[in-house]
């Protein structure tokens, strides 16, 4: 795991190459404390820091080629690298070191861009050509992995793993875009390509990217959804067989290291099936974490205890209290460089594996996405089949209804007037599923200039016509799942989970987003993978002989703080000065009195659904605060 940047330009000099880069990697010691290195080569400079887990004493970056033609900087893990080192010994290789950084220049050098499908694993990667004299970068297929660029005016890029290096560099101005303000409180994030910055790029998930010689820069995609059907199970007896060899295929792969590695513990179905898996392969004195709190309502410590001792595991449980929160909010704040109104589990899961010894941990994130652990998987199709008979009502009647659901006061009854005023179809359903305010809110809350951008934008997500023409013929099932792991799981969920791990210097894995995995789930059937009757059945039922009988039997808990009473509580002095008239004045997108508002009727209300999107807008003003101290 590393943090990797790079500054391509026939026109810019060497030494401010060097220097924006050396600037670039010293804002990312946290990514990687174990080494540093950088080159300076014919048009590319090229730098890293590591955080070493393969061969810990070699693996050095940048790294070259034997010929010099080809130079590598690598973040990430590729799981498979020893398969594919005896793959290419047998084409002619030799290899020095015992590190997969060494296997994918290699592969690289070997099979160009064709070895990104051979590549199991979660990377950002980019190679400098002094041949052609071009760059090559890409990103794994879900987006595990970062890496953020931006065009220079002159020609050229600059490319690094955390868009504070980008501005590090000294060459990349730090302007909001005010179209993003409005996207990033519809979706808690700004969906990739896009980000909060105006002419700065997130390379999308399973995307490559090009610059040559002339400072032309292209992307394209590597990866898609399987189209083809696949080796698919005629009973679920032999699913349920076959998911199971998949799921210890992929523990197997990710509990590769050479250093100590650990797993996040909740107590919910999918990190205990990885916990158990991991114990099943042969992993010993295997080091758990989960987080506790004092709210019985929140807190799954008995549930994360049952599964540790089951398992034998050394067991963390590190209590988190409001208070502890209210104190932390300052380093929480400075570790993410786009807002988020989600990850501070992750920031604490991470601090408490890292302070526990480990420097890997395997996390279950991704089960919900495979196996229907939300509500969207019922809900989503259900609301489909009754779209039709709602538009043949009479426009007059419709919008009766919508008025009466816009004006009440629950999180529920909006959410369900916008899906029926801006729904056409199952995928503009999806599209509208991870929405964090209401459409009518959100756009009072944005001041005139954001306002006309949001409206420009409108509802839907901006990758709504892309993701349709991909998942042509995919079912109901299908389409919300392949929407989670595109928007929600990658744009939220793996970005907080790399931005808050990293800040810790630990490597988090996710063994359940995995493509070997999800191609081989993919074209299974529907009705094996989801049973609306019992949440995750398959999951549960490939994991019977392992993971406890009352783990497996449980309602779903999500993996949440407990927000809602820290708000009127431990979080109320923070949050009443994120609210103050001074604190909103440094977020000029924004409407003071809409903002205001929103927190009042939150502080006086009793939706507890509604905290989120409270959070969303000050998580929003707190970085535009930080963005005014840097």
């Amino acid at each position: 795991m590393c943090g990797i940047a790079g500054f391509v330009s026939s026109e810019a000099i060497s030494t401010d190459r060097s220097t924006a880069v050396e600037r670039m990697c010293q804002a990312m010691i946290h990514r990687g404390p174990d080494d540093a290195g950088l080159s300076d080569l014919n048009g590319a400079t090229l730098g890293m820091r590591r955080l070493a887990i393969f061969d810990p004493a070699n693996g050095h970056q940048p790294m070259q080629s034997d010929d010099g033609r080809f130079t590598l900087v690598f973040n990430g893990a590729v799981y498979n690298f020893r398969e594919l080192r005896r793959e290419l010994e047998a084409c002619g290789h030799t290899f020095r070191t015992q590190c997969d950084t060494e296997v994918l220049l290699a592969a690289y050098v070997e099979w160009r861009d064709a070895c990104l499908p051979r590549l199991r694993g979660m990377f950002a990667f980019a190679v400098w050509d002094s041949v052609e004299r071009t760059l090559f970068a890409a990103r794994d297929a879900f987006g595990i992995k970062p890496l953020y660029y931006t065009r220079l005016p002159s020609g050229g890029v600059i490319f690094a793993s955390e868009l504070r290096a980008l501005f590090a560099s000294g060459q990349v101005s730090r302007e909001i875009d005010p179209a993003s303000i409005g996207e990033y409180l519809a979706w808690f994030t700004v969906p990739a390509p896009r980000t909060m910055f105006s002419g700065v790029a997130n390379l999308p998930p399973g995307h490559w990217l090009r610059c040559d010689q002339l400072g032309r820069v292209q992307t394209g995609a590597w990866w898609h959804f399987p189209a083809a059907h696949g080796n698919v199970a005629g009973t679920y007896e032999d699913f349920v067989d076959g998911l199971r060899a998949q799921l210890e295929d992929s523990i197997r792969a990710h509990r590769l290291a050479d250093v100590p590695v650990g797993a996040f513990l909740s107590g919910g179905m999918d990190s205990s099936a990885v916990v158990g898996l991991m114990a099943r392969s042969g992993a010993t004195q295997l080091k758990t974490f989960s987080l506790v709190f004092d709210e019985a309502a929140y807190s799954e410590k008995s549930s994360a205890q049952i599964v540790a001792n089951a398992f034998g595991t050394e067991h963390h449980a590190e209590l988190i209290t409001g208070e502890r929160v209210a104190a932390d909010l300052p380093k929480i704040i400075a570790a993410f460089d786009q807002p988020t109104g989600d990850g501070i589990n992750t920031y604490y899961a991470s601090q408490t594996a890292r302070q526990g010894g480990v420097t890997v941990a395997l996390s279950g994130l991704g089960g919900d996405e495979l196996f229907g652990g939300y509500a969207a998987f019922t809900d989503i199709p259900k609301l489909n089949r009754w779209l039709p008979r709602w538009r043949m009502l009479p426009h007059a009647v419709r919008n009766s209804i919508l008025t009466r659901l816009q004006s009440r006061p629950d999180t529920r009854s909006k959410k369900l007037a916008d899906f029926l005023a801006h729904a056409r179809d199952l995928h503009e359903l999806a599209s509208l599923r991870r929405r964090v305010l209401p459409e009518g809110t959100r756009l009072d809350l944005l001041a005139p200039e954001a306002r006309r951008h949001a409206e420009r934008l409108g509802p839907h997500h901006p990758m709504l016509e892309d993701f349709a023409f991909e998942l042509a013929g995919a079912d109901a099932f299908q389409t919300v799942s392949a929407w989670e792991m595109r928007t929600y799981m990658a744009d939220v969920l793996l970005r907080d989970s790399d931005v808050f791990s990293m800040a810790h210097s630990l490597e988090l894995r996710v063994p359940l987003v995995d493509r070997v995995l999800i191609e081989w789930l993919w074209p299974q059937q529907t009705a094996f993978k989801f049973d609306r009757r019992t949440l995750k059945r398959a999951l549960a039922d490939a994991t019977r002989d392992i993971v406890p009988e009352a783990i497996r039997h449980r309602p779903k808990q999500g993996f949440t703080l407990p927000f809602p009473l820290w708000m009127r509580g431990a979080l109320r002095p923070f949050l009443e000065e994120t609210f103050s008239p001074a604190s909103i004045a440094t977020c000029p997108w924004l409407r003071a009195d809409v903002v205001k508002s929103l927190w009042q009727q939150f502080i006086t209300g009793n939706d507890n659904r509604a905290w989120s999107r409270v959070w969303t807008v000050a998580m929003l003003i707190q970085f535009c605060q930080q963005g005014q101290r840097t």
